[in-house]
Formats: C-alpha cells, structure tokens, sequence
C-alpha cells in the first residue's frame, strides 16, 4: 500500500512540475514574441523613419548605448542618442537601404537579451539590446553596438 502512494504521489507531482514547466514556456515563447513584435514595431522601424516619438515607446528613458563604431568607442545617453537620430537624415527619407534582423531573443522571468543586426548607410551593426518588463511592457534598458564587416 505504501508503494502504491508513493507511486501516485510521484506521478502527481511529475505531472505538476511537467504542468509548471509548460506554462513557463508557454510564458517565455509569449514574451519572446512581444519583444519580436516591439522590436519590428518600434526599433527597426523608428530608426528607419528616424521617428523619436516610435524609439521612445520602447527605449526606456534611462537607456544608455555602448559599444563601437568604424573602430571608434561610442558611449550615449538615451538623448544624446535621440537627438543624433533626430538631427540625420532618416534611411527612409534618404532612400538607401536599410535591414534590420533579429537573430536572437532570450528571455529568463523579467528580463530578455536580443541580439539583432541593422544595415544602414555605410554601418553594419550587431547589437545587444537588453531588455526589462516593466508594467507588463518590454523596454530596451541597454543597448550595446560593434560595427563589423560585411
């Protein structure tokens, strides 16, 4: 009698965990895809358009941008940055070509790391941007760029 409790105790508890784990990847692909659907939404296109109204909708104010650039260090303030995207001309009203890929999305409870890659003008860059839930909203709170070669 005591084997067969044990049994069924196991078996009920497999079958929470296994229940636990399902929810929480159902969870980590729906987060995956808001930050797929944002990043498309509002980063690749408010860079495209050069639209700061877009960029703010997912960059939260106290964002800020490292990295590299043509071998250069590069190191922003969210309105530095804006303001960089405000005063160029857009690749959209430039009418060169412009990419932007996702390549990764990782996501562990409320935070997230994408990896993407943007082609504008003469740059090529690969980009870490990290990511916070906050209020049930996905905001990039860190963006790291390197220029690479094509």
């Amino acid at each position: 009698m005591k084997t067969l409790l044990l049994t069924a105790f196991l078996l009920c508890s497999m079958l929470v965990l296994k229940a636990q784990n399902s929810r929480k990847m159902e969870s980590n692909q729906q987060d995956s895809l808001a930050i797929t659907q944002a990043l498309e939404n509002y980063y690749f296109k408010g860079i495209y358009e050069g639209n700061i109204s877009t960029l703010e909708h997912i960059l939260n104010p106290g964002t800020l941008l490292f990295g590299d650039v043509k071998g250069q260090p590069y190191a922003k303030t969210l309105d530095q940055y804006l303001d960089g995207v405000k005063n160029r001309k857009s690749p959209k009203d430039s009418g060169k070509p412009f990419k932007g890929e996702i390549i990764s999305v990782n996501v562990i409870n409320s935070i997230a790391v994408a990896k993407v890659h943007v082609k504008m003008y003469d740059f090529n860059y690969d980009e870490f941007l990290s990511f916070h839930k906050i209020d049930n909203h996905w905001m990039i709170v860190n963006k790291m760029i390197t220029d690479v070669s094509q």
